[in-house]
């Protein structure tokens, strides 16, 4: 009975929600968010303009001379983002509140090899994660490598007088053209990588369906946080985990 009610009492004490992101974090997100997508529809209907869709989204933008206007204010933003982001981490690091938890480790490759194991049958546990997972940590990572590419290329595309003070004159014939295919196949990259990896990952997938509110909220509940993300549970809740993680074991 007194093991009974200790169990009790620790389920108790658990909040609902705790805080995943704090208000920073949630910011830079919406404007990463928003930007993307702006430059995502007038990039590409401008790239495709002679496509019937692109004239008429070109149309809603207000022509082709606005909708550039846009989508260079969109990709400074973004840029401008990225830097918003930088400087917190700095300032973070500073005041001694950095968290390393998206920094990869070798324990990120065996949860790969053991969650292929688990998704072909050949075990039944899954890899007990922690804050973030292995591919939250290349989601997160890939969009440096993406700013960097896209960032670079667009910046020199949309001010070529300035960027051509830095281009050497033996490259001037080609240096323009593999400008523009690293800012226009990157950015299709871009595209495919956000839809069709993040968006499931983060929202489609039969757990959060239809969509995850921590970018929004920045909070996730205690049973996600414990169901996903183990490691990260029981250390915030060292007590509360053990008895109930034991319990429903038992039940099972």
């Amino acid at each position: 009975m007194r093991e009974e009610h200790t169990i009790a009492t620790a389920q108790r004490s658990l909040p609902e929600e705790v805080e995943r992101f704090n208000i920073h974090y949630r910011i830079q997100h919406i404007l990463m968010l928003t930007s993307f997508l702006v430059l995502f529809f007038t990039g590409w209907a401008l790239k495709f303009s002679e496509v019937e869709t692109s004239q008429s989204w070109i149309r809603i933008f207000g022509g082709p001379h606005i909708a550039g206007r846009i989508h260079r204010i969109a990709g400074i933003t973004m840029i401008l983002d990225s830097i918003y982001h930088l400087l917190y981490l700095m300032y973070r690091f500073a005041r001694g509140k950095m968290q390393w938890d998206l920094i990869p480790t070798p324990k990120d490759f065996v949860d790969l090899y053991d969650n292929f194991r688990y998704f072909l049958g050949l075990t039944e546990e899954k890899p007990r994660f922690g804050r973030f997972t292995y591919l939250q940590k290349f989601d997160y990572w890939a969009v440096f490598w993406g700013i960097f590419i896209i960032g670079t290329s667009g910046l020199a595309l949309a001010f070529p007088t300035k960027a051509a003070l830095f281009i050497p004159a033996s490259a001037t014939n080609w240096a323009w053209e593999l400008l523009y295919i690293m800012h226009s196949d990157e950015a299709l990259l871009a595209i495919l990588f956000i839809l069709f990896w993040h968006f499931y990952n983060e929202h489609l997938r039969p757990e959060v369906f239809p969509m995850s509110w921590v970018w929004i909220t920045g909070k996730i509940s205690t049973k996600e946080l414990r169901e996903d993300h183990p490691l990260e549970f029981e250390r915030l809740f060292p007590a509360p985990a053990r008895p109930s993680d034991t319990e429903g074991k038992e039940e099972q």
